[in-house]
């Protein structure tokens, strides 16, 4: 089930990522997409090409599916579609700007709002995560056997590592991790790529406290994430819901190993009232 679907994306990611890595060592302009709120964040023409490879393949493999990208006018059509693709063509733009590798192309499918397939692949390092639903998750490093991936079992805070964001660290998150007694943090850019380290059992949690992702940077990897036996909620531990008007996570991200998911929520939420955050509720 949904092998042309995986196959097709597998490719894809790596196209683009091809595409990415040209721009990556020859150089490029830096520009900034300017919010309704005001805020501002960067982008460049590797985005903006990946997304047109990944976008216009899809649309001609799939015809009668929705989708949608992060660098692409939002026609709001995908709305009365069953089946929606949703893109970051290049996640972790900064890291891509600061050289330093931490960037990933992110392809997911959607089906009724929920995420069931998953690519996320890291040019630089040739290193692929995929996942489809009841298939269980799968990574390839530079065209290796593949091999399957499970979250650690552990439940001991003390024994359990933090990814956290390279390039967007909120000052709030040192309250988290110490009032949690987690053992250590590593930071990463790309939603993808910290995801791929819990799966990996180098992580176990990834905490996201501000309302910024939106539903390309989690809908791949949270299939990942769970066909790997983790879970991936808001904050205030509710699902996910994609294909929605609005595509912020307005509440945040929480992604763990599964099994001490909701013992971090609970010990989440007077951290999150002492902060102020309330829960949002999001159109559906």
């Amino acid at each position: 089930m949904l092998e042309k679907e995986l196959e097709t994306a597998i490719a894809l990611s790596k196209k683009a990522g091809e595409s990415i890595l040209e721009f990556y060592e020859s150089g490029f302009e830096i520009e900034e997409k300017i919010h309704a709120d005001n805020f501002s964040e960067p982008v460049t023409i590797a985005d903006r090409t990946a997304s047109k490879i990944i976008v216009e393949n899809l649309a001609i493999a799939f015809p009668n599916d929705g989708i949608l990208s992060e660098e692409e006018f939002d026609d709001k059509e995908r709305l009365g579609k069953q089946r929606v693709w949703i893109i970051d063509p290049l996640d972790g733009t900064q890291g891509f700007i600061n050289k330093n590798g931490d960037f990933a192309v992110q392809i997911g499918l959607t089906e009724n709002g929920a995420s069931v397939l998953g690519v996320v692949y890291l040019p630089t390092e040739d290193i692929l995560y995929f996942a489809s639903k009841d298939n269980g998750t799968w990574m390839v490093e530079n065209e290796k056997t593949p091999e399957r991936l499970q979250v650690s079992d552990e439940t001991d805070f003390a024994r359990m590592n933090l990814a956290v964001s390279r390039n967007h660290r909120s000052p709030r998150m040192s309250i988290v991790a110490e009032s949690l007694g987690l053992r250590k943090e590593i930071r990463r850019g790309s939603v993808g790529l910290k995801i791929g380290l819990i799966a990996q059992k180098l992580c176990d949690f990834y905490i996201h406290l501000s309302p910024r992702t939106k539903h390309w940077d989690t809908c791949a990897p949270e299939i990942i994430l769970h066909e790997a036996g983790g879970r991936m909620t808001d904050l205030f531990g509710e699902k996910i819901i994609y294909n929605t008007p609005d595509v912020h996570n307005h509440n945040g991200v929480l992604a763990s190993n599964g099994i001490a998911h909701d013992s971090a929520a609970a010990k989440l939420r007077p951290l999150l009232t002492g902060f102020g955050r309330l829960q949002v509720k999001t159109q559906k």
